[in-house]
């Protein structure tokens, strides 16, 4: 298992961030993915179900073999941890909100990859390789931020 953590702060309120990090939309323009999220249960918590494509998606139907994800933690606005499943891997996304001084807001997050299959040497030896990869992932996410408060805040 690889963990990497982060943290930024934006000047926004922890509600609108909160809606613009946590709430899964059918399509974000900023990260080119569209969510198909089992609404089953009406509002969005722990256990709520999701399929994650690449790209926009025709007609709202995702391919076969399309990773799923599952809420796993939902304190709004506060936490929300989800995991997406891919073959042979695992990755956690730990989003922590907290207020900032001066009314904004202080964004953490923390990515964890769990290897679900393969074998344990070549895992060994990709480690360094793959702690690299987190750490990447964690900041560019981290960049990401103020454009998904900023198309939050366009459509309000």
């Amino acid at each position: 298992m690889t963990t990497a953590s982060g943290t930024c702060e934006v000047p926004e309120a922890r509600a609108l961030v909160w809606r613009a990090l946590a709430v899964l939309e059918p399509y974000c323009a900023v990260c080119d993915v569209s969510y198909v999220v089992d609404r089953g249960a009406g509002r969005p918590g722990v256990g709520t179900t999701f399929v994650c494509a690449p790209g926009q998606l025709d007609g709202g139907v995702p391919r076969a073999g399309a990773p799923r994800g599952e809420i796993l933690d939902w304190d709004e606005p506060r936490l929300v941890v989800s995991r997406l499943d891919l073959t042979p891997e695992s990755w956690t996304t730990r989003i922590e909100l907290a207020d900032a001084p001066g009314g904004g807001t202080r964004v953490s997050i923390t990515l964890t990859h769990e290897p679900t299959g393969g074998n344990r040497v070549v895992r060994r030896l990709q480690r360094a390789s793959m702690q690299r990869l987190v750490q990447r992932t964690v900041d560019a996410e981290l960049r990401k931020v103020p454009a998904h408060v900023a198309r939050v805040t366009n459509t309000s």
